[in-house]
């Protein structure tokens, strides 16, 4: 489901239903991912909870903090830090053997308390070599390993507080490897990489306050030519087909025509079949000739019912089809049947076949004229609000993180899904089959460029809203965050209250950015 805000262009609302893993650990071990490691100990389980957004990892919120910083350490820790590519910094932790002892004694103290060895009271002073042998050496050095993990790791991470990105932060270095180095020095190093919050760099500086953009708007939304365009389609529905047997085919009739095409190659011997032109029993309407491969619609005129005509043409390089684009044709049509319509004349008798409620046909040629210049402004809108979008993400340059673009990725691929799973009620299998590894993974490889797209947009938005000191009410955060909340419910969809308050202020945001760039751009309209 989307979260729909009603002020906001669709170009910024983003769905954010994705994801994230989370270890929990017992004796409360901290949030640990590590990178390289494919087997961890058996007491790392995997869990995963719904996310609706990520947001920078704060002080106060931060999912990376694994323990209180604020516990005081027996000795300092020694902490390097290397920038890597991607937005991402590499921290080089050395931990003392001062530390280290001091943790194990912690672990040492907490067995105790929880072991039940026989002879031996709970929560009685145990020996140690007795106590080493009931949990097992190997056991106690792992625990000792995670404890100072999950001791010296806040305080590591400290330097970049306010800058991780959530459930960004993994440990580099492998856990065997770890506990090779606490068992033969009794001290502990390890790497961390985390990815930071990226640098928006405008090119030039502040280039935003002086856009000039160029919109382009396509004729077909022209609310005087959409509405009349209706109005005759509605007053064709009121009219009878009916068969043409003594002339060949004129403009406002409709041919039933099959339709092949091969491509023109200098060698006539290599003659390619275009599947895209075929067409069998194709209805064609020669009031709607502007939809069709320029010169088709002239060289069919006069064609009679029996006839094949052939003929050469040439796909514009402004064809959808890009493969299409600039190829030489031979077009073959043969027409099965030629029809024109018995139309009856319009006048107020019919307002109400045409559109139900209306007395008059002026009435309804107004009512559909104010219909569609509600739909010419929201597209005129829209037109804008992609334009200003595609100047920004050219403005900008950004490091992405690639935990950020993978997240990104995955927020557009489960709308996506959520877009089929509404067309086409998925089963199970299908379900199951989209929702792969493999699946996301193509996704995110063959969308590439138009995640970074996306997030380039997004990141140059948020930050013109802190540059212009831009605000929104909170009545509006309150009203869109309820109306969010009740389409979540309504799909029956699980929610994160906090997640989705802090998506709609987002989407607010965008809506803040996108209404002053309007106001500060010099915007020219070109119909295409």
């Amino acid at each position: 489901m989307e979260l729909s805000v009603s002020s906001t262009s669709s170009a910024l609302l983003k769905l954010n239903h994705h994801f994230l893993s989370k270890n929990s650990l017992p004796i409360k071990i901290p949030t640990l991912h590590f990178a390289n490691d494919k087997k961890l100990p058996s007491f790392y389980r995997q869990t995963k909870r719904p996310s609706f957004l990520r947001k920078f990892a704060s002080p106060a919120s931060s999912s990376i903090a694994v323990g209180p910083s604020n516990d005081r350490l027996p000795a300092d820790i020694k902490v390097t830090e290397t920038p890597e590519p991607n937005s991402r910094i590499r921290l080089s932790v050395e931990v003392p053997p001062a530390v280290c002892e001091d943790c194990y004694k912690r672990v040492m103290n907490e067995f105790t308390k929880q072991a039940k060895v026989p002879g031996f009271r709970p929560g009685k002073d145990v020996p140690e070599s007795i106590l080493l042998s009931y949990v097992g050496k190997q056991n106690v050095q792992k625990a000792t390993v995670e404890s100072i993990l999950k001791r010296t790791l806040p305080h590591a991470m400290s330097s970049v507080t306010g800058r991780a990105l959530r459930d960004s932060v993994q440990i580099a270095t492998k856990f065997t490897d770890m506990e090779k180095t606490y068992l033969s020095l009794n001290s502990l190093r390890y790497d961390v990489v985390v990815d930071v919050a990226p640098e928006v760099i405008w090119i030039p500086e502040n280039g935003y306050r002086d856009l000039k953009i160029v919109v382009e708007i396509d004729s077909e939304i022209d609310a005087q030519r959409a509405s009349e365009q209706e109005l005759r389609q509605r007053h064709k529905s009121l009219g009878l087909m009916r068969i043409i047997t003594d002339r060949g085919l004129q403009i406002g009739d409709v041919a039933v025509l099959d339709v092949s095409a091969t491509k023109i190659d200098k060698d006539e011997s290599n003659v390619q079949n275009i599947p895209a032109a075929e067409s069998k029993g194709f209805h064609f309407d020669t009031e709607h000739g502007d939809r069709v491969i320029p010169g088709f619609l002239d060289s069919i005129i006069g064609i009679q019912r029996g006839e094949t005509k052939s003929f050469p043409l040439v796909f514009p390089e402004s064809w959808k089809q890009e493969n299409l684009r600039g190829v030489h044709a031979q077009f073959t049509v043969e027409c099965k049947e030629l029809f024109y319509r018995d139309l009856p004349e319009l006048d107020d008798t019919f307002a109400d076949k045409l559109l139900p409620g209306c007395t008059t046909l002026q009435q309804v040629k107004e009512s559909l004229l104010q219909k569609f210049l509600e739909v010419e402004q929201t597209a005129r809108e829209q037109a804008t609000d992609n334009a200003i979008l595609d100047q920004l993400c050219k403005m900008v340059e950004i490091d992405i993180p690639q935990s950020l673009f993978e997240e990104q990725g995955r927020q557009l691929y489960g709308a996506k899904l959520l877009q089929i799973q509404a067309n086409m009620k998925l089963n199970e299998q299908q379900l199951a089959s989209l929702s792969s590894p493999k699946a996301v993974n193509e996704f995110l490889e063959n969308q590439k460029e138009n995640i970074t797209r996306v997030i380039k947009q997004n990141l140059a938005v948020g930050d013109i809203f802190k540059r212009e000191n831009l605000q929104f009410s909170t009545e509006d955060l309150v009203k869109e965050v309820e109306n969010s909340i009740a389409e979540f419910k309504r799909h029956k969809q699980e929610y994160n209250e906090e997640r989705v308050e802090e998506q709609v202020q987002e989407v607010l945001e965008g809506a803040k950015v996108l209404e002053w760039l309007r106001e500060h751009s010099e915007i020219q309209y070109i119909s295409r």
